[in-house]
């Protein structure tokens, strides 16, 4: 990943979007990365993702057996006190 400074990214903003295309822009400011600039695709990629719906008919049997087998870790019980209306 490209890490550029915000001044730098004003003076040569053009470049910069050209290169986000291609991967990601990390800007800088004070020397902390603050965003990263990413190309559309890649941006409307990840909204896709992050929106992603199975049903049972996207699993297979193998998928299902391993859910159904699954144990949650002993950590989850610290949360049964939500449960218990």
């Amino acid at each position: 990943m490209v890490t550029v400074s915000s001044a730098e990214l004003q003076r040569h903003l053009g470049r910069y979007q050209d290169m986000a295309l291609v991967e990601p822009v990390s800007v800088t400011r004070n020397g902390r990365e603050r965003v990263i600039i990413l190309s559309a695709e890649e941006y409307h990629r990840l909204k896709r993702r992050d929106r992603q719906v199975l049903s049972l008919d996207d699993f297979t049997p193998e998928d299902i057996q391993a859910i159904l087998a699954s144990e949650p870790p002993q950590e989850a019980n610290d949360f049964n006190a939500e449960m218990i209306g």
